[in-house]
């Protein structure tokens, strides 16, 4: 029962994050674009215990289904990230950098955008840490 509390008190913590997110993401998926749709919080790899605001982004219902699933992942879904990539959000550019990564097994576009990009060594360490 302990542990069933403990999730229930981290969504509920998480939930608090919900009215700074909208407002930073102006009620768009940080990650790719889509307005319209439902929002939902996505912690992004690793997770800290204790939820932490700056850990997460707001993306739709079907980029979180990629997110967590990658083998299911649309490649040309993704042809924005050459764009995301520099985004001012660090954490945009981590999962940026992170499905690229994935994406550059069947696609050639998706390096040509890596090869393009300037990472800053931080980002694209949190990048390495945790791929898709």
């Amino acid at each position: 029962m302990a542990g069933y509390q403990a999730n229930q008190d981290r969504k509920q913590l998480l939930s608090s994050f919900g009215k700074d997110l909208a407002r930073r993401a102006k009620s768009k998926c940080e990650l790719s674009g889509e307005s319209g749709v439902s929002l939902v919080i996505y912690e992004v790899p690793p997770v800290a215990n204790e939820p932490d605001f700056d850990r997460c982004l707001f993306v739709s219902e079907s980029t979180l289904e990629q997110l967590e699933k990658p083998k299911r992942i649309n490649a040309n879904d993704w042809r924005l990230l050459g764009e995301q990539i520099w985004s001012e959000l660090e954490l945009v550019q981590v999962l940026s950098v992170r499905l690229l990564r994935h994406i550059v097994k069947s696609e050639h576009w998706a390096q040509e955008i890596l090869d393009n990009a300037y990472m800053d060594d931080v980002i694209l360490a949190q990048a390495l840490v945790h791929p898709l």
